[in-house]
């Protein structure tokens, strides 16, 4: 904190120049940082309604300024300036302006002037930057904080940041993903760089400078003539302002969602689009465009000119819906929606059918309001944004509401899009959206991702990409499910009878689900058989049988208290579930790592929100149909496959998750655990979030030592297990084996000599031994693991290459002479690499020094024949688990779980229940 304190000692007067709540946000963030805002600059009210940054600086007593304009006929207006000048500025920062601010103002503070702009200049110069990062198919976005001169967008460049372009993203998703949260940091870091006399100012080139004017909705018609992934761009890249339009039926229709769509031809109604050469098609998932490469472009809604919006599904449905008779409990409701409407337009006399929520003044951040204020009165109406925008009537809100509240809008039964292939002499159909409240939906802003086969580098399908607002929707689901639906109320018997269900699922599914997981993360398909789905179907029958023993013996007791004569109380505890858990599980064992988390998260009686690797999500998207099919309630289990950073991060910050369990990489861990850390910071000056229970079970750099007095060819076999089980992408895979002098050139010839008559090949064939690395980015760094290895010095004695054929295949690689202060020697491969260092005859206290010099602590291993030195040294191991003359026997039974820095909390066994559970006293008086 001294180190935090010293850098930003310098502090500043500001004039906060622009508008909109990224305005109000980086006020906010500056004031809190000690700079002193000496005056606000904004404009007028809009329909009686104050801009955001306004509003914030009125709160707290900020002089603020709503000019109309700063110039007349290109002039400075002098009243104007002189207004300006009277607050006395250091600098301006000018984070949204739509304003022209005379140079007058922009050169009179002692630093200047800095200015936001969201695009990486020179590129993308004008108003509407982001719009045309999409609309010419940029594969980075970014922004870029300049200094302010007489060009437009042309001042030397403070500090920029990028990001990438994912192939669906909109507008939205930048803004709301990087734009608007990094944009706001980079605005509060560069006042930071000026206080402290360290920002730079470098001259933009004009080298790749390009300006594009502000796109309105005239120019904005689409044409048709152009590939798909160009009228794709197009669409997106003015979604939701202005909006790219066609004519359909003699009337202008806007196009709002669009995804490239990788996929056979669907059914659907044909729709003849002016301009269009060939018609589109209404399907059930909205309307399908071609381009003239005969490409397909999915758009989700559309947009008539009178701002009625519908799902492009119906668009042939669209007036076909009949008004509804309100019940005097609906006519209630509505009143209530009515009173929440004219709190929020307030500059409305009176709320009438015909009200127009958006042409009334109300924006997105009012959308937000107003759900939250219908959802505290009627917890039961699940309303999403995306409602508001299709019904912005007050009439059509309230049929909309009443259907929503009646459950009309409810599928019963469940509708799966399969992606079917035939492999491994089968048919297995894989499910490929999210699963959320009992239903497989596309992700809400339509982006998909595809998903490797690591055996020859093939698409195996494109899966939809969870966004903010999908994490949202499947929280809200587990929510409701806990707190209000069937799973909250059905007693522990009847949850270890589905729960006993799904595992018969599993195992007459096996050969399905072994076949998706050897294609998708690369296992041998017999491993995959025995112990990823094997063992997920023994954890599943295992957690089953605790459902109704939960309150029994230590999980609840009566406890002998002090009595305050004459009275008499009675103490006793119970265990109670926590509420709404996130998991979120690595990609070397998918199945398995789903199931050893979830199978007691919901054995305790918890609903869930489980978030796949993102190169491995096709097995946990094919155990949410079978979750379904085995009678699970709607809401009880939520996939949402994507993005680790976006989705996994939203949800260990969402308020309403009350526990995160995660089983990954160290890094990942800690950055959980950071984000907890500055929840606690947060919490103290707001009730906003929340304080979570966390389980980590983390990466491990395991010691194995072998003794010369152990079995030599036991220890071969089993070492080599330790290192190369699951192509060792495995989190106690033995990182470091340590080997006594005596035998060590037997042990290393040993092993090579195994090594060579491994089969390296298809997974999916029988005989296979060794198959591909799981995805192409972990090969690589993989080998250039090896590389660093023999720059510093360990003997290479075979291997790390990568094998001279399709997909993402290494030679198991084994190295010698690898010393304690070695890179290799400290790091987790995470790969089939064996680590071999020499310890001297009869070391026992040395070797076992060695062994715990390690961050890790997850698991370790001793081959011996003497129990007592093998009992010693594992009461002397920092592990969370220790192996003696075996290696990787794991049992559901057995808690599972590190030490260190491989993280804390067990899964498996009685133990992880607690993970899982709270403790409540209840004291009684009699």
């Amino acid at each position: 904190f001294n180190s935090f304190y010293q850098a930003y000692q310098q502090k500043l007067k500001l004039a906060l120049i622009g508008q909109s709540i990224f305005g109000q946000e980086v006020y906010n963030k500056l004031r809190k940082e000690g700079h002193k805002v000496v005056g606000v600059f904004t404009v007028p009210d809009k329909n009686g309604q104050a801009d955001p940054l306004a509003l914030a600086a009125e709160k707290d007593g900020t002089p603020v300024f709503k000019f109309p304009r700063w110039r007349n006929k290109g002039k400075p207006i002098q009243e104007v300036v002189a207004a300006y000048k009277s607050v006395g500025a250091e600098l301006n920062v000018l984070p949204f302006c739509t304003q022209f601010i005379p140079m007058d103002v922009i050169d009179c503070p002692k630093h200047g002037s800095i200015i936001y702009h969201p695009s990486i200049l020179p590129r993308h110069r004008g108003a509407s930057a982001i719009n045309w990062t999409l609309i010419q198919g940029d594969k980075k976005a970014g922004f870029t904080i300049f200094w302010a001169d007489d060009g437009l967008d042309t001042g030397p460049i403070l500090l920029q940041r990028e990001c990438d372009v994912g192939q669906n993203d909109t507008v939205d998703d930048l803004y709301n993903r990087f734009l608007f949260p990094e944009g706001i940091k980079a605005m509060v870091e560069a006042v930071h760089l000026i206080a402290n006399g360290k920002a730079p100012r470098i001259p933009q080139t004009e080298e790749g400078a390009t300006y594009e004017g502000i796109q309105k909705k005239e120019n904005a018609e689409i044409s048709w003539d152009q590939p798909a992934s160009a009228l794709h761009n197009w669409i997106r890249g003015h979604d939701k302002v202005p909006g790219a339009w066609a004519t359909i039926d003699g009337q202008v229709v806007t196009f709002y969602g669009s995804s490239l769509l990788d996929a056979s031809v669907p059914a659907g109604q044909e729709l003849a689009i002016k301009g269009a050469s060939r018609p589109g098609l209404i399907t059930k998932n909205g309307l399908v465009v071609f381009g003239n490469d005969g490409k397909m472009v999915l758009v989700r809604n559309l947009q008539f000119k009178d701002g009625r919006m519908i799902p492009a599904s119906k668009y042939f449905s669209a007036d076909e819906t009949t008004a509804l008779e309100l019940t005097e409990e609906e006519k209630k409701m509505a009143e209530d929606i009515r009173a929440i409407w004219k709190g929020i337009l307030s500059n409305v006399a009176v709320i009438e059918d015909s009200t127009d929520f958006f042409k009334s003044g109300a924006s997105s951040m009012h959308v937000v309001r107003m759900l939250e204020e219908i959802k505290q009165k009627y917890s039961g109406l699940q309303l999403q944004n995306e409602d508001v925008y299709m019904a912005t009537k007050f009439a059509d809100f309230i049929q909309m509401a009443v259907r929503k509240f009646r459950g009309e809008d409810k599928e019963e039964e469940l509708v799966i899009d399969y992606v079917s292939k035939n492999v491994n002499n089968m048919t297995v159909n894989m499910p490929y959206q999210c699963f959320i409240n009992g239903q497989f939906i596309n992700a809400d802003d339509g982006k998909t991702y595809d998903t490797i086969n690591p055996t020859d580098g093939s698409v195996i399908a494109s899966v939809s990409s969870a966004s903010l607002a999908d994490v949202d929707k499947a929280v809200a689901a587990a929510k409701e499910a806990f707190e209000n639906g069937e799973w909250g109320r059905m007693n522990a018997r009847e949850r270890g009878r589905l729960m006993y269900r799904l595992a018969d699922l599993m195992e007459e599914h096996q050969e399905e689900l072994a076949t998706i997981e050897s294609i998708d993360s690369g296992a041998v398909y017999t491993l995959a058989l025995k112990t990823h789905v094997g063992m997920s179907v023994q954890t599943f029958r295992y957690f089953a049988g605790w459902c109704d023993k939960i309150q029994a013996s230590e999980y609840g007791a009566t406890i002998p208290i002090s009595q305050a004569r004459p009275n008499h109380n009675l103490t006793f505890t119970k265990k109670e579930p926590i509420g709404v858990c996130a998991i979120v599980i690595p990609w070397n064992y998918p199945l398995m790592m789903l199931a050893w988390k979830s199978a007691a998260c919901l054995a305790a009686g918890n609903t869930l929100v489980l978030k796949p690797a993102q190169v491995t999500p096709l097995t946990s998207l094919k155990f949410a149909e079978l979750s379904a099919k085995a009678g699970f309630p709607k809401g009880v289990i939520n996939i949402l496959p994507g993005s680790g950073g976006l989705v996994g991060q939203h949800l260990s910050e969402h308020p309403d998750v009350r526990k995160v369990g995660f089983t990954g990489s160290t890094p990942t861990g800690k950055q959980i655990m950071k984000s907890c850390f500055y929840m606690i910071i947060y919490i103290f000056y707001s009730a906003a979030t929340n304080l979570k229970k966390v389980s980590l079970e983390l990466g491990g750099k395991s010691p194995l030592i072998i003794f010369s007095d152990c079995e030599l060819d036991r220890a071969v076999k089993m070492g080599m297990g330790a290192v190369y089980f699951n192509k060792g992408e495995n989190c106690i895979a033995a990182g470091r084996l340590f080997v006594e002098e005596s035998i060590h050139d037997e042990f290393v010839r040993k092993v090579v000599e195994e090594i060579k008559k491994m089969k390296i090949g298809d997974p999916l064939d029988r005989s296979t031994d060794h198959g591909p690395q799981n995805h192409k980015a972990h090969l690589e760094k993989l080998l250039q693991y090896c590389e660093t290895g023999v720059k510093e010095g360990a003997t290479l004695v075979y291997g790390g290459r990568q094998v001279r054929r399709p997909g993402f295949f290494m030679e198991p690689t084994v190295f010698t002479d690898v010393e304690d202060h070695m890179y290799i020697a400290q790091e987790e491969s995470f790969g089939p690499v064996m680590v071999i260092s020499k310890f001297k005859n009869g070391d026992v206290d040395g070797v076992l020094q060695r062994a715990n010099t390690t961050e890790y602590g997850l698991a370790s291993g001793v081959f011996t024949k003497d129990i007592s030195k093998a009992l010693y040294i594992s009461e002397k191991l920092e592990a969370g688990t220790v192996f003696i003359n075996t290696y990787n026997k794991t049992d559901v039974a057995a808690p599972f779980g590190g030490f260190k820095q491989s993280g804390f909390g067990k899964d498996l066994g009685e133990e992880a229940l607690h993970e899982y559970l709270r403790t409540k006293a209840i004291t009684v008086e009699y």
